[in-house]
């Protein structure tokens, strides 16, 4: 295994809004067009886009004098490969942090946050300022790391598939998901529109929302606390389970663990998913017969501190 500086360092970046705006319509000059079409400012895209370019270019400072390094667009995720001693860096927002982490198998991610005025950044500890003083020492395993627990749906055709934050099991467009749900030894038929299986790291987001609206729909005042982010367990959730004669609404929520996960079974002939971390074009196919087994991820997440 590689020491010191002979590791290689990773840099994953995204594309800005400018950027996808000129993507999309071919010229800045259209991009602003439509931007300031629809009423929005125009102004502020190119703002966010000078600041990502200015940390960015830190940042490839700071790549260049260590030597052995890579830069890579997040779109290129699924098909690289990182060495186990690979040291990984981020530059974008929250999201991309999560993005990057479900590749991983322990390495070590820095979070750098690109604009601080502007992202909060919870997972982004870092500035790009920071990596001179900060690479040494996350090359030396001498910064502390914050273990991250996955979550990973397991097909019974062999398929897998992480998440950091939560996996969406249910339906691709706006229908109804029906399928079989297996846990703590009950089973049952749902239709629902869909279910969601969230991490420690992802019981603030998606999953509270849904928690706090379901309490609020029924008038019952509700805290919903957060797990930890290395929490040996996950906690799933039914989104408006639908009770009729042929689907019951007794398995609605629930924690899932090595010992006891959460299976189910997919009723839908067509357009039944599996996605992960709000990536719905990145997903599994859960149509009819295929079983899916929810569970903890063996790999972990480490986040340098």
């Amino acid at each position: 295994m590689a020491s010191g500086t002979e590791r290689r360092l990773v840099l994953v970046t995204r594309r800005t809004r400018l950027e996808a705006l000129v993507q999309q319509h071919h010229t800045l000059g259209q991009a602003r067009f439509y931007v300031e079409h629809l009423g929005a400012d125009f102004e502020d895209y190119l703002r966010e886009h000078q600041a990502y370019s200015h940390s960015l270019a830190i940042c490839s400072a700071a790549l260049q004098r260590w030597g052995r390094s890579q830069t890579l667009e997040r779109s290129l995720l699924p098909n690289f490969v990182f060495d186990a001693d690979d040291i990984v860096l981020t530059l974008g927002q929250d999201g991309l942090v999560a993005n990057v982490l479900k590749y991983l198998n322990g390495q070590p991610l820095v979070g750098l946050n690109p604009e601080p005025t502007r992202w909060d950044g919870v997972l982004l500890p870092f500035e790009p300022a920071d990596l001179a003083r900060l690479l040494p020492e996350v090359a030396a395993d001498r910064r502390p790391l914050q273990s991250v627990t996955l979550a990973e749906a397991v097909l019974s055709d062999g398929q897998r598939l992480r998440a950091v934050n939560e996996l969406f099991i249910g339906p691709r467009t706006h229908s109804s998901a029906l399928y079989e749900i297996e846990w703590d030894g009950r089973r049952e038929a749902q239709s629902s529109s869909g279910v969601i299986v969230a991490t420690g790291l992802g019981s603030t987001g998606w999953l509270r929302s849904m928690l706090t609206g379901s309490a609020g729909l029924a008038a019952v005042p509700r805290t919903h606390a957060p797990e930890p982010w290395d929490a040996e367990r996950l906690t799933f959730a039914v989104r408006e389970p639908f009770p009729s004669r042929s689907s019951a609404v007794g398995l609605v929520h629930g924690h899932v663990s090595t010992q006891q996960p959460l299976r189910l079974r997919s009723r839908m002939p067509e357009q039944g998913v599996i996605f992960s971390d709000g990536m719905e074009a990145d997903f599994l196919r859960f149509t009819a017969g295929v079983e899916a087994t929810i569970g903890l991820a063996a790999q972990r997440g480490c986040l340098v501190r």
